[in-house]
């Protein structure tokens, strides 16, 4: 997705506008996610792009991306122009004896565990 988001709408509350964008990006993230894998693939990861203009995009992560949408409404913009982009993810294996457990937790229940 490559697109330029108004964020102020004639006759509409600017909040409002502003979820609309919101919800229209999670809602693509999600299609995005459950479509089928393709061979040798982990995961589907995103590049994304934020800026004000196409041109004065940066490069951010994907769970920035709607705090960076509430920033520039804070700031008073009238547009912003966001890119996400799918990407093949794969999984990297954990380097042996890097485990979760640490020594002395070893045996012990995690809170809110049901043992």
């Amino acid at each position: 997705m490559k697109k330029t988001f108004q964020l102020t709408a004639e006759g509409k509350n600017r909040d409002r506008v502003v979820d609309a964008v919101k919800h229209e990006i999670r809602k693509y993230i999600k299609r995005e996610r459950r479509r089928e894998l393709p061979a040798g693939v982990d995961f589907l990861d995103f590049d994304c792009r934020f800026g004000l203009t196409p041109d004065s995009a940066e490069t951010v992560h994907l769970a920035s991306l709607i705090g960076l949408i509430d920033g520039a409404a804070k700031d008073g913009a009238g547009s912003c122009y966001i890119e996400i982009l799918a990407k093949p993810g794969h999984r990297k294996a954990k380097p042996a004896g890097a485990g979760n457990e640490t020594e002395g937790d070893a045996g012990q229940a995690s809170p809110g565990s049901d043992l």
